[in-house]
């Protein structure tokens, strides 16, 4: 082989060269390093950093009905948020994919809240889940019906949450359904109106199916991000509520306020390895269902 083709063999090698020292530095380097802490009684404060243990963290987080309690909230969290995301986004989509007047307008209305700070959206909603003088509890005293503890009556403490996180992040669904339709020829549409077909019917047999990919991808996506909710729950509670605490918030709890890194590191690698377990699950049931209906 020549060294003018050796060099055009290396030549990619070099441009991809900066993304692979940032991806081993900033990535495999910690989560090689987060394995090996998991397996010590590292703190946050420095001592036990060589005290090896072993298996004895992930045998204590097996034991430790705070690991269970918050699983299980961030399940109920993730079922109870990926229908409504995912149906809003999709509607919102098909809505202002029509040609509106104004439709711009509509567009950046729906999306504006994903852009806003978890912080601000937090306070937006704190102020309208208020007892006495909060929008929705006043709204529902003017129709005649009791106030609602939004945020203090653990029954729908969950519920506000999810309302909360629908109204912030919704618009990135939203997003995601508006491309995909883009990308559907607008001839096809022509083509079954010509035929006499109804607005149900081409939505229904024609632009849901061609949005499968999409369906698949947004599926995905929401049910990871809803695995790792952990800011809008611990600023709309004060952090103090474990009714509604997620896995995510127990593992910082655990490193940061219990200062047990080796702890908190043998719990999150539990989670990634049900979330890694999950996405294979569903990305395998959902190219089945695919293969079935092409």
């Amino acid at each position: 082989m020549s060294r003018a083709v050796r060099g055009r063999e290396w030549s990619g090698f070099w441009f991809v060269a900066p993304f692979l020292l940032l991806y081993l530095a900033f990535l495999v380097v910690p989560l090689l390093l987060g394995v090996k802490m998991s397996f010590t009684n590292q703190s946050i404060t420095g001592a036990g950093s060589d005290a090896w243990v072993g298996l004895d963290n992930y045998a204590e987080l097996f034991g430790d009905p705070a690991v269970w309690r918050s699983l299980w909230n961030t399940l109920v969290f993730t079922l109870l948020s990926t229908p409504p995301l995912v149906a809003i986004g999709l509607g919102l989509a098909l809505l202002t994919h029509r040609r509106l007047p104004a439709a711009w307008l509509f567009r950046l209305a729906f999306f504006a809240p994903y852009v806003l700070p978890v912080s601000v959206v937090v306070l937006i909603w704190m102020w309208l889940y208020q007892p006495g003088f909060g929008l929705i509890n006043d709204t529902l005293t003017w129709l005649g019906l009791g106030e609602v503890g939004w945020l203090s009556d653990n029954d729908v403490l969950m519920v506000s949450v999810v309302i909360t996180t629908v109204w912030w992040t919704v618009g990135f669904n939203y997003l995601l359904y508006l491309a995909g339709l883009q990308e559907i020829p607008r001839e096809l549409y022509e083509a079954g109106a010509l035929d006499g077909t109804t607005a149900w019917s081409r939505l229904r047999w024609l632009t849901l199916p061609l949005l499968r990919r999409t369906h698949v991808l947004v599926l995905v996506l929401q049910i990871l991000a809803s695995l790792k909710v952990f800011d809008q729950v611990y600023l709309l509670t004060g952090g103090t509520n474990p009714e509604v605490r997620s896995i995510v918030q127990y593992i910082y709890e655990s490193g940061f306020t219990n200062f047990r890194v080796g702890y908190a590191s043998a719990i999150s690698y539990l989670f990634f390895a049900l979330i890694v377990a999950l996405a294979v699950l569903q990305f395998r049931i959902l190219r089945a269902r695919a293969e079935r209906t092409s």
